[in-house]
């Protein structure tokens, strides 16, 4: 058996989250670690909302990364067989990086939350959109960009997800004409999303460089086990470095369906999403029918997920 831990990115918080982990002492207390961090008390944000205040993208990152890590914690501290590989969507690779000891519970919440807002500011209000295409293969999406964009209309694919759903980046009009032509050749559904930034297009390079300049600052260790990165599919190499992959990382698109088939190729037979949300156990189930798609979003999946993995 070898079990890889996906953790989600922005988009699978809600309000009230935490209420599955109610009085777990190892969640409640990465949730204080984590709030001390930032001064920003990330639990009552959680449990009261408002969903406006939780979904702004310099809150939800932090929220994010810290409620998925305190999933994890839990799962260690309940015994959980130690992972082969981490991957993350998105802002959740740099969950997997602090699962794998590659990164400070501290460091990473302050640097995500730098993030955040690097991203936010990249590219104002308004410039920029994405949206869901559904029902279409990402090559094919992939190329109806690429035929579409043009200096001052720029739309990308951005997130392979499955087979059959891509998400595309850009400037808010190219985006939208994108949307009308992938309709037009064989898409079933182009879905806008309500999200405040073209995130992982190129419209992010001023976050990239930012990024970069953050990242310079930090101590990384070696991590325990491979951490599949959005970037390449792959591991890191010996001639890579985090730094460059994670401020890459942020204008380029996460090749999670290349991810998730190369960890089938290593042997990987469970993956456990370890977060809010189920968003990555769908995806998982679409692209690796043939493995085991666990979730870890409260006790009850917890021990769930532990006995299913305990019995193999």
């Amino acid at each position: 058996m070898r079990i890889a831990f996906l953790f989600p990115g922005q988009g699978s918080q809600s309000v009230g989250m935490l209420e599955g982990f109610k009085g777990n002492p190892n969640v409640e207390r990465l949730m204080q670690q984590a709030s001390a961090a930032i001064n920003q008390d990330l639990a009552a944000l959680i449990a009261n909302g408002p969903a406006e205040e939780l979904n702004l993208t310099v809150n939800t990152q932090p929220i994010m990364l810290a409620s998925s890590l305190a999933f994890f914690r839990a799962y260690q501290k309940a015994g959980g067989p130690t992972p082969s590989d981490f991957a993350g969507h998105s802002l959740g690779e740099y969950t997997a990086l602090v699962a794998a000891g590659a990164l400070d519970d501290t460091e990473a919440v302050r640097l995500v939350q730098f993030r955040a807002q690097a991203m936010q500011q990249a590219v104002p209000p308004g410039v920029g959109a994405m949206a869901a295409i559904l029902g279409l293969d990402g090559t094919k999406v992939d190329a109806v960009c690429k035929v579409l964009s043009k200096p001052g209309a720029v739309v990308e694919a951005v997130n392979f997800n499955s087979d059959d759903q891509t998400v595309i980046a850009g400037h808010a009009q190219a985006v939208s004409l994108a949307c009308d032509e992938l309709k037009q050749s064989g898409a079933k559904r182009a879905l806008a999303l309500p999200v405040s930034a073209p995130f992982h297009s190129s419209l992010l390079e001023p976050a990239a460089r930012e990024l970069r300049e953050r990242l310079a600052g930090v101590s990384f260790a070696a991590p325990s086990c491979p951490v599949w990165h959005n970037l390449t599919a792959q591991p890191m190499r010996a001639s890579e470095s985090l730094a460059e992959l994670l401020s890459r990382q942020a204008m380029s698109p996460v090749r999670w369906v290349q991810t998730i088939r190369s960890l089938v190729d290593q042997g990987v037979t469970h993956f456990v999403e370890c977060g809010p949300g189920k968003v990555l156990t769908g995806l998982t189930k679409k692209i690796a029918p043939s493995a085991q798609a666990l979730n870890i979003t409260d006790e009850t999946s917890l021990q769930s997920t532990l006995e299913s993995l305990r019995v193999v």
